[in-house]
């Protein structure tokens, strides 16, 4: 993945995507450069419209939704509680941009 965000942040930044290039992303990022896999990358990315792709691709799905048994029902009283502290970020929140 951190290979893709390389690619991705070139591409943001208006640079060409390159082996290169990428490699000193992932070395200043930490990570342990394979060459094999930037020079595939770089191959596979090739005549990609990278803004193209980005806007048909296939958004991530949700996080499937927990469906509750008897078991694992909990009491309202504590999903009130959950739900105070979300509602007192979101003033704050408010407060800062007025």
């Amino acid at each position: 993945m951190e290979y893709i965000y390389a690619a991705l942040l070139l591409h943001k930044a208006g640079q060409k995507i390159d082996e290169a290039s990428l490699n000193k992303i992932l070395a200043a990022a930490g990570v342990k450069v394979e060459e094999a896999k930037v020079k595939a990358l770089v191959a596979a990315l090739d005549g990609v419209d990278i803004e193209e792709a980005l806007k048909t691709a296939p958004l991530a799905a949700a996080a499937p939704v927990a469906t509750e048994s008897k078991e694992e029902k909990k009491p309202e009283e504590k999903e009130e509680k959950k739900e105070e502290p979300a509602a007192n970020a979101a003033e704050g929140l408010g407060a800062l941009f007025g």
